[in-house]
């Protein structure tokens, strides 16, 4: 009997108005050739809305999530501020890669460098990176959802976590949004086959 093709991992960091989100469900919406899934996270955070447990997040307690942290269940976590914990469970992307799924992390990027030592070749970590600073203010402008204050500290965490692209497996500049979706699709025929 065939053992079933165990999936890989792709980890997909970048600042925020980097277009991350637009290239990750477009890979994922227009090409399930790749069988790609996302990561399911776990969070302290009580559900909102329709949210259920292991469909959006693992809800667990503050307690719980720390009681994993020292058991060491997670490959990354972060605590946002008090109480309020975000991480991904070792176990639950073993289970995805079982299922032959390639698992997909939209992380920070402390996280995805995280990620990537633990799996070493069975990742693929990618940085997206805006053609400049100016061009990622030009973009959170033109959203027009963030006050200055916010628009500054968001240019000021993306030049601190551009300083981590070296560190990625590839770095894909999203100056035109088409064609980071095509060298998008290309980095992952060549990484998955």
């Amino acid at each position: 009997m065939e053992t079933p093709k165990q999936g890989k991992l792709l980890i997909f960091c970048a600042p925020s108005g980097s277009g991350k989100s637009t290239i990750v469900q477009y890979l994922m919406q227009e090409h399930p050739e790749f069988s790609l899934a996302f990561s399911i996270s776990a969070t302290s955070r009580p559900p909102r809305g329709t949210e259920q447990h292991g469909v959006e997040y693992f809800f667990l307690t503050p307690d719980d999530f720390r009681q994993r942290i020292q058991h060491g269940d997670f490959l990354e976590y972060e605590e946002v501020y008090k109480d309020r914990f975000y991480g991904t469970l070792k176990a639950q992307v073993e289970s995805q890669l079982q299922k032959g799924q390639n698992v997909v992390f939209d992380v920070d990027v402390v996280g995805g460098c995280n990620i990537k030592k633990f799996y070493g070749e069975r990742a693929l970590s990618v940085f997206i990176q805006p053609p400049s600073i100016e061009e990622l203010r030009r973009r959170l402008l033109g959203r027009a959802t963030d006050s200055m204050e916010q628009i500054e500290e968001r240019l000021a965490k993306a030049s601190y976590e551009m300083t981590f692209a070296p560190k990625f497996d590839t770095i894909l500049v999203n100056d035109d949004l088409e064609v980071a979706k095509a060298n998008a699709v290309d980095l992952l025929n060549a990484f998955l086959k």
